[in-house]
């Protein structure tokens, strides 16, 4: 029995999930963050641990399976077990264990257990719908070097002049510095002014890309407006009870362009209808088998979206 898909269930609610016998998924929440070598904005999130430590049977886990099996928790416990057992022995042998959606486990030298986390999905509730994106650094000219430049470019050359001369030229060399100076401070507003409207563009185009994030993001408020209801023409079929989830909106109209959309790149997607959060779920695909279902969710997540997600119903 396959158990990890319970388990990455339960870390989007519980930030403790105890495998009897073997070890504790723990999940600690990261605040948002930037990546400056790639300069990526990355939202609030979740990361998970291993504590091997943890192993003793807090009821979590095999309730949660007893529950979407409808079976006995007694028959349960011992199932889930028989998984640790397998595992542990999997790891004596010096093999990995690779549990879908949540990370790899292995011993290493020290014969202690290792934990790598597979980092693809994001277990904070709050943060669904957002995805980390790259911002492209503003670019910032050195005013000091434009006006170096300026100053090799003014057609006025100063020489000095012999007290012999008429007096009106000294006052000549005098006005020549004025006017370079005014000509320096008019070229340096007008620089700084192209740098202000230059910040400002940049700005605007980072504001317009955020902005247009948000609005694909999904969120659990209730919208400030609200677009015309629409109607679906959907073709009833007979549905799995494992959905290989493409998105969930607040617009059903959006839902419909969604699903007409991944018709088109060849998948036999479905609209699912209005969840308990109030947003429309559009599927990729819908499987009786929960091996296909995790099958074609690991396909999708590698080919089309890492954010697709599996929905399994009681």
């Amino acid at each position: 029995m396959r158990i990890d898909s319970y388990i990455e269930k339960l870390l989007f609610d519980y930030n403790c999930v105890v495998v009897p016998g073997f070890g504790a998924f723990l999940a600690h929440g990261k605040s948002a963050g930037i990546d400056v070598t790639t300069n990526t904005l990355v939202p609030p999130s979740k990361t998970i641990s291993f504590n091997a430590q943890l192993s003793k049977n807090d009821g979590l886990l095999v309730s949660h399976i007893a529950k979407e099996k409808k079976l006995g928790y007694e028959e349960l416990l011992q199932e889930v077990e028989a998984v640790s057992h397998s595992w542990m022995k999997k790891l004596e042998q010096g093999e990995s264990i690779e549990l879908f959606g949540i990370g790899k486990l292995w011993y290493n030298n020290e014969r202690r257990i290792q934990f790598q986390p597979e980092n693809r999905t994001n277990f904070l509730t709050s943060s669904f719908g957002l995805s980390a994106f790259s911002a492209t650094p503003i670019q910032r000219e050195v005013l000091k070097e434009e006006v170096e430049e300026l100053e090799e470019k003014i057609p006025f050359i100063i020489t000095p002049e012999k007290r012999e001369q008429t007096s009106f030229r000294p006052w000549l060399k005098y006005a020549a510095v004025l006017f370079l100076a005014v000509s320096l401070g008019v070229t340096s507003y007008r620089t700084y002014g192209d740098l202000q409207q230059k910040q400002v563009a940049v700005q605007q185009e980072a504001q317009e890309e955020v902005s247009r994030l948000i609005q694909e993001a999904t969120f659990f408020e209730s919208d400030p407006l609200e677009l015309p209801a629409i109607s679906l023409d959907v073709t009833k079929r007979k549905l799995g009870k494992h959905h290989v989830i493409a998105g969930a909106f607040r617009m059903e109209e959006n839902a419909g362009k969604r699903v007409e959309e991944l018709k088109t790149k060849g998948f036999n997607a479905i609209y699912l209808g209005v969840n308990k959060y109030g947003l429309h779920q559009v599927a990729y695909d819908s499987f009786e088998d929960p091996k296909e279902a995790l099958t074609f969710l690991k396909k999708v997540k590698a080919s089309e979206s890492r954010d697709a997600w599996l929905l399994s119903e009681k």
